[in-house]
């Protein structure tokens, strides 16, 4: 029985590992749809929009004429397509398909919503509690000196 049950558990683990290994690699056109669904589609031209203000200090005589032509050379879909192999490095198609389910689901499209309010709030609290920490170790530190050297 011992032997049936061993040999049992060593099947079903070598079919999961023969199903993860060979699981659909995510395809362009679904992390591409998930880019989309999250809001995140837009990343390079967000980024471009934060990146300019830096650009117009390193050449502050250009004209705003200048700065339009850039900005109509930027491809909005070459930040998209550099992303999708790190997406296709964690992601296989049943992961993009079934977030992309979700991501159209009322849940899902208020996490999208939300998401951003979030991780501000989240950063800000991150930033509190960062300091309190750093002033519980400056005080831990100027009470042992004090203990150390009266």
């Amino acid at each position: 029985m011992k032997l049936f049950l061993s040999m049992a558990a060593l099947a079903s683990t070598l079919f999961v590992q023969s199903a993860v290994i060979h699981a659909e690699p995510a395809r362009p056109e679904s992390i591409k749809a998930l880019m989309q669904l999250s809001g995140s589609g837009q990343m390079g031209m967000q980024m471009m929009q934060q990146l300019l203000p830096a650009l117009k200090r390193m050449v502050p005589d250009a004209p705003e004429s200048f700065w339009s032509d850039v900005l109509d050379e930027v491809d909005a879909d070459e930040m998209e397509n550099r992303v999708i192999p790190i997406y296709q490095k964690y992601l296989n198609e049943a992961d993009v398909q079934a977030i992309n389910r979700f991501y159209q689901t009322d849940a899902g499209q208020k996490l999208i919503r939300v998401q951003p309010q979030i991780m501000q709030e989240s950063v800000a609290l991150g930033q509190q509690w960062g300091q309190e920490i750093a002033r519980q170790v400056l005080l831990k530190y100027q009470q042992q000196s004090k203990a150390n050297n009266p």
